[in-house]
């Protein structure tokens, strides 16, 4: 990748990170992916993990890999280690926290953005007429998945002061608060990843680490391109058929955001709160890859949700 001219945010960050380590659980795709590579852009040896790997793919049988994240890591300028793990197997997540703390003997980012339900939730179906398997699979995922990881990671981070747990999400706290989220299942799965950031930072601020929900805007994953028929050079010709797809950001946006929040040591003034890419944007001063600052959470309480046509004039 190109080096960040000096000056910018982004150069800025380059650096701080060195000597740092990650894990980022949930990185083969998406958020994770761009989180990763972000950190690593920053200088940190982030551990990549997921169930698709070169070898094998999971139910979602999709060809991104976590191989090729780390490989993403490493190019970026910091260090990628792929280790493949299910995060509902407790005994396979404690084998990765063992192996960090022996390759490297601390964690100091965690990165709880494990999802996987895709695939498995219905829009606007009561709980009744849901596939009860597919929502209560999707539970599992989506909370579980991240209860598992920080019971036996979370040692490890505060075996140094400062770490800091990045619980991923969909929508901010008040936003999820007032507004009903696809279904029963959706719904209860991210406002209990929100509820977790704010658990943790009761338990982790008196011991000298943090912990934030983050959310990203509308995510031009690798999923949601390829649902709209376009590519990441050409997603505006999606702009057409769905005029809110303007305000939309790629996943190194809020990689960026957990790069900065990663690198400020006053970081603890956060804990138990739940934030936006967009709306850290202008306070650590990053950018998404064109320049520009999204802000989809305002956007969506202001223009989309209120039925206005599509302008983003003041919102990116």
């Amino acid at each position: 990748m190109s080096a960040p001219s000096e000056g910018t945010p982004q150069a800025r960050l380059e650096g701080r990170l060195q000597g740092k380590v990650a894990l980022v659980a949930g990185a083969t795709r998406g958020a994770g992916r761009g989180i990763a590579v972000e950190l690593g852009a920053a200088g940190a040896t982030v551990y990549v993990t997921g169930r698709s790997t070169r070898d094998r793919r999971s139910e979602y049988d999709r060809p991104e890999t976590i191989e090729d994240t780390a490989d993403l890591v490493t190019e970026a300028g910091g260090r990628g280690v792929a280790v493949p793990t299910d995060h509902l197997d407790p005994a396979q997540v404690r084998a990765l926290v063992d192996r960090i703390a022996e390759e490297q003997g601390r964690l100091d980012v965690l990165v709880n953005d494990v999802w996987g339900g895709e695939n498995l939730f219905e829009w606007d179906t009561p709980v009744w007429e849901h596939d009860l398997d597919n929502g209560l699979r999707l539970l599992r995922l989506a909370v579980e998945t991240h209860a598992v990881t920080s019971h036996h990671a979370l040692p490890l981070l505060l075996r140094r002061p400062g770490g800091l747990v990045v619980e991923m999400t969909d929508g901010t706290n008040d936003y999820n608060r007032d507004t009903y989220r696809v279904n029963f299942f959706y719904d209860l799965a991210k406002s209990s990843v929100l509820r977790m950031a704010f658990a943790l930072g009761h338990e982790l601020g008196p011991r000298g680490a943090a912990a934030v929900a983050l959310t990203p805007g509308w995510l031009r994953s690798e999923m949601m391109l390829e649902h709209f028929g376009v590519r990441e050079d050409n997603w505006r010709d999606a702009v057409e058929r769905i005029p809110h797809f303007a305000i939309s950001e790629t996943p190194r946006y809020v990689g960026r955001a957990v790069a900065a929040l990663a690198a400020d040591p006053e970081v603890a003034r956060y804990n138990g709160q739940s934030l936006s890419s967009g709306g850290l944007a202008p306070v650590y001063g990053f950018t998404d890859l064109d320049g520009s600052r999204p802000d989809a959470w305002r956007y969506m309480v202001e223009v989309q949700d209120p039925g206005k046509p599509a302008n983003t004039a003041g919102y990116r």
